[in-house]
């Protein structure tokens, strides 16, 4: 006797005479049909969209800045003239400069009367300040004017990315125009190290921080002190980062299986759940006629 090859199908084929289509099975199996296709697009959906899961972990991401992190800083002092407006640096490790001037630039507003301060520069990754002052002025004013508006105040690389909601420019749009002229202004910033890795696997760095701020009028024995606009900072030793991911194929496939062969099981459970009902139903309704 001939080896039939056809002894392997698990999947054996009825006669279409004997089977027997019923209204309830068409409706079951166009809502099955509708509910698969349902799943389906909520799967593929996301499957296509990228995911981004952030943790947290003790360390210095960015070892080859050389410790330093890039500053961009743009503030606008409508009643200080430019030739009085100056950034100065200072930190830890024994960093002071005065009057920093490299890929700065100055603005004039208001006819002359304002200035627009625009600069790139590093600092060291220690505790430190830089201030927007007079203090490089080669003559103080009597009464400068401190007032401004904080249009950006950024660290590292700019990150643009739609699902990511830091506070990467925390200072953006600080206005102290109505404060008191002639008072310092203090910002506290706790840098925060973040990185945000894409799909592949590229790393870019950047820095989120808090900020707490106050405003004083300062005095000495010598009588009132020059005011300035203080960034204090402080870095923390947690880093924030992001990684871009998406499902694995054989996830999303194996999900779709799941899917498409629940969902037929379930509702051929129900078909002949109701098919069973409705034929002894039926039996009864002809024993009761007998």
């Amino acid at each position: 006797m001939p080896f039939d090859f056809r002894r392997f199908d698990i999947y054996r084929k009825v006669p279409k005479d004997l089977t027997q289509p019923t209204y309830t099975g068409a409706i079951i199996s166009i809502c099955c049909c509708l509910f698969i296709l349902f799943l389906f697009l909520s799967e593929l959906t996301g499957f296509i969209t990228t995911e981004i899961v952030n943790e947290l972990y003790v360390d210095d991401p960015d070892k080859d800045s050389g410790g330093k992190i890039d500053v961009s800083l743009n503030i606008s002092l409508p009643n200080l003239h430019c030739e009085l407006v100056g950034l100065d640096i200072q930190d830890e490790m024994g960093r002071h400069e005065v009057g920093h001037i490299d890929n700065s630039m100055k603005i004039p507003l208001n006819s002359g009367v304002g200035c627009r301060f625009e600069g790139q520069f590093s600092i060291n990754k220690v505790p430190g300040n830089f201030h927007v002052s007079t203090h490089s002025a080669t003559a103080q004013p009597q009464n400068p004017d401190m007032t401004h508006v904080i249009h950006k105040l950024s660290f590292g690389d700019t990150l643009q990315v739609q699902n990511v909601h830091g506070a990467f420019n925390a200072l953006g749009g600080a206005d102290r125009l109505t404060s008191n002229p002639l008072a310092s202004h203090d910002y506290i910033l706790k840098i925060v190290p973040t990185v945000y890795e894409d799909k592949s696997g590229k790393q870019r760095y950047s820095y989120q921080y808090t900020v707490a701020n106050k405003e004083y009028v300062a005095y000495s024995h010598t009588g009132r002190i020059i005011p300035a606009i203080w960034f204090r900072y402080d870095l923390s030793p947690i880093t924030v980062k992001y990684t871009e991911r998406r499902q694995p194929l054989y996830r999303f496939i194996t999900t779709i299986c799941a899917i498409i062969g629940g969902t037929f099981t379930v509702a051929g459970i129900l078909d002949s759940c109701i098919f069973t009902a409705s034929e002894a139903w039926k039996k009864i309704q002809l024993g009761k006629m007998h």
